[in-house]
Parts: structure tokens; C-alpha cells; sequence
């Protein structure tokens, strides 16, 4: 059976007064979905052992972080073993997106051709310098290729065939 793959949502850094609040560094983009009352999550023990789902029966936000209440655990005592635990969904719970974004994971891995259907290589990361996105493309000498994440260069990208369709304007190679 193949194992599902878990989206990193936050890490338990703190604990936060004596009524078993803790303190979660946020490691996602929606952390209003993945906190929200009734939300429920794995949690995995920083040494190695089985994950305990929880269910966090309030939230808000604070200085960056996240106190978050879970069902179950009231009072200091319980929650200052929980330091260090790591907080996930699994990736059918992932958050939809709109048309024309893509989760990095989806992303990486694709190979690149262009509109005349020369291969040019795969993609193998992602960097966010600023206005757009940049995917670093690894060309099958090892070369890498830099391509701008906007409309007049990638023209299609088809996630089911993990097949990215690009323009390459006048100086991209």
C-alpha cells in the first residue's frame, strides 16, 4: 500500500499560560483553514512514534504565530510534552486553488518543452524573488535554466501529464 503523503502545517514551539494553550509556528499558506475551530490535525512526537490525531477547539493569531487550544488538553501540565511536535493533513485535504496556481510539489518534476515541442529539461525547484515566481529548469547537459512565471512565457501546464508547455522569448537560453 503506498503511503500518503502529509503537508507540514505547523510545529508546536511553546507552551502559552496554564489552560493548555500552545504556541504553532504556521508552516502553511492557509493557516486561518488548517486552525480553525474544529479543524483537525496529526500530530506527530518529535522523537519517533505514532501521530494522535487532535482537534483544535480555538485559535488566534499572535505576534506571527499561532495559540491554538486542542480538544482534550487543558491545563500546562499535558501540553508541555507537546514541544517539538509537528502538525499535518494529509494532501487530500490540501486547500483548492485557482486556476493558474500550482502547489510547488506539483510543480517540481514536470519536464518543459516549447511551444514547437523541444524538450528542454525538468523542473527541479522553485524561487519567489519578487513580482513572480522563477522555475529553475535543469537542461539535460546540466545547465540551468531560469523561466519567469508570466503569461507570455509559460503557455500551458498540464499537471496529469506533468508537462509544462513554454514560449521562450529572446534572451530566456
Amino acid at each position: 500500500m503506498k503511503e500518503e503523503r502529509l503537508l507540514n502545517v505547523g510545529k508546536i514551539v511553546n507552551t502559552h499560560g496554564i489552560r493548555g494553550e500552545v504556541k504553532v509556528w504556521p508552516q502553511t499558506d492557509f493557516p486561518e483553514v488548517r486552525f480553525q475551530v474544529g479543524s483537525k490535525l496529526l500530530m506527530f512526537p518529535p522523537e519517533s512514534g505514532d501521530p494522535v490525531t487532535v482537534e483544535v477547539t480555538s485559535s488566534r493569531e499572535q505576534k506571527n504565530m499561532f495559540v491554538v487550544k486542542l480538544k482534550g488538553f487543558d491545563d500546562i501540565n499535558q501540553v508541555e510534552k507537546l514541544k517539538g511536535c509537528e502538525l499535518k493533513v494529509s494532501d487530500s485535504e490540501r486547500v483548492p486553488l485557482s486556476e493558474d496556481e500550482y502547489y510547488v510539489r506539483d510543480i517540481i518534476g514536470c519536464s518543459v518543452v516549447t511551444e514547437e515541442g523541444e524538450e528542454l529539461g525538468v523542473i527541479a525547484d522553485v524561487l519567489t524573488p519578487g513580482a513572480n515566481d522563477i522555475w529553475v529548469v535543469t537542461m539535460p547537459k546540466g545547465k540551468e535554466l531560469l523561466l519567469p512565471v508570466i503569461d507570455d512565457v509559460v503557455l500551458d501546464v498540464d499537471l496529469t501529464a506533468r508537462k509544462v508547455t513554454v514560449h521562450l522569448m529572446e534572451g530566456l537560453l
